[in-house]
């Protein structure tokens, strides 16, 4: 199931039963507001996949870029298979992102827009396939993010006291 997969800034969602998240980028929800979300396949090497099964990934300085009419993930850091040949192995190589045309034309809209980025959100399995979850995010600047840890702030605070006014309730 490939395609938009929705809007907004919560979190990545309930995942689908049978669904494994071996990495996760956690600072990009800090860093960026997301406002769509892709998901896309990837083309990996069978000891990148051993690798990736074992759990072993960091999407930390990975970013994601179109270049004609191609999406490229740069800085993913799958490293060696232990048990693979690691001669000429790179662990932060280019891979290309499989996506439908035209996803791959309105990414290319709208990373012509300035401030939009192609951020790595997770790496998972479906299904036995690797995937990418890719959001499309604004960067946000020092006071933004301030702004949005004090509005979660605020709203858990909400969240308890409603959960102690239930809990007091007869």
């Amino acid at each position: 199931m490939s395609g938009r997969q929705g809007a907004g800034g919560s979190g990545s969602g309930p995942e689908v039963k049978g669904d494994r998240t071996v990495a996760t980028n956690r600072r990009a929800r800090h860093d960026y507001a997301i406002e769509e979300t892709y998901e896309a396949g990837m083309v990996l090497t069978g000891p990148e996949v051993k690798s990736l099964r074992a759990g072993r990934a960091t999407l930390a300085e990975a970013y994601a870029r179109v270049v004609d009419e191609e999406v490229w993930v740069e800085n993913l850091h799958i490293p060696a298979y232990e048990m693979a040949d690691t001669r000429g192995y790179h662990p932060t190589r280019s891979r290309k992102l499989l996506l439908r045309r035209d996803e791959i034309r309105r990414l290319i809209g709208k990373t012509a827009e300035r401030g939009l980025t192609l951020v790595p959100l997770r790496i998972y399995f479906s299904r036995g396939l690797a995937k990418m979850e890719l959001g499309l995010g604004r960067g946000r600047r020092k006071f933004e993010k301030r702004e949005a840890i004090a509005e979660r702030e605020h709203r858990r605070e909400i969240e308890r006291s409603l959960a102690a006014r239930r809990r007091d309730r007869p």
